[in-house]
């Protein structure tokens, strides 16, 4: 007799992501030779310097959502990406949550090339989990029919308790939130009017006499 194990579906894309994190972090820190801190030599090669995106490093963008400063910066990020990840899988399609989270790691990248400094380095995945956050926070009101005034208020608090401290690419985080509330309004309206309501109605029988 063979017995079929049945494994959950749902959850693997954020712990997929989570993975691709930590293997990137452990790449950088066996190249830089150090745990803890990463070194200058993989954040100068993988993390987004805007100087050298404008000379041609423009596959920083994508590598920049992936590497992480020190290994309290990735683990706060990945508690995040965890809790809204989650919540995300039960929202979204796992190719609608991928396209949020890669679009929006890019957009906040993209809003920092345009207004960030231009020769400090810039790494980290709070790009592209605000944009999580922030679909999730606006989908649940929208697909509801409900005014997304709270969540924008909510998400944009959200935003200003944690991006304007010491050392955080607040712009990151920015374009990445607004990027993600635009898919996740956009989503959620492709979803109301896809939703058809259809009536049946049975009549009684009548007796003729």
């Amino acid at each position: 007799m063979t017995f079929a194990l049945a494994m959950p579906r749902k959850f693997y894309l954020t712990y997929a992501l989570i993975a691709a994190n930590i293997l990137v972090y452990v790449y950088t820190s066996v190249v830089g030779g150090d745990f803890i801190v990463t070194a200058d030599e993989p954040i100068l090669m993988f993390g987004q310097v805007n100087l050298f995106v404008f000379q041609g490093a423009y596959w920083q963008l994508f590598t920049a959502m992936f590497v992480h400063a020190n290994i309290v910066h990735i683990a706060s990020n990945m508690f995040f990406l965890l809790i809204f990840g989650l919540r995300a899988e039960d929202l979204f399609k796992a190719k609608e949550y991928l396209l949020i989270y890669l679009l929006s790691g890019l957009a906040g990248n993209i809003l920092s090339l345009l207004f960030g400094p231009y020769a400090a380095p810039s790494v980290g995945a709070s790009g592209a989990i605000f944009g999580v956050f922030g679909a999730c926070t606006i989908y649940i009101r929208r697909a509801i029919g409900q005014p997304i005034t709270s969540a924008l208020i909510y998400a944009f608090f959200f935003f200003f308790i944690s991006s304007f401290v010491p050392g955080v690419n607040f712009l990151a985080h920015l374009g990445g939130l607004a990027a993600g509330l635009l898919i996740g309004y956009a989503l959620a309206t492709r979803r109301r009017a896809q939703i058809r309501h259809e009536f049946t109605y049975t009549y009684p029988k009548q007796n003729w006499s």
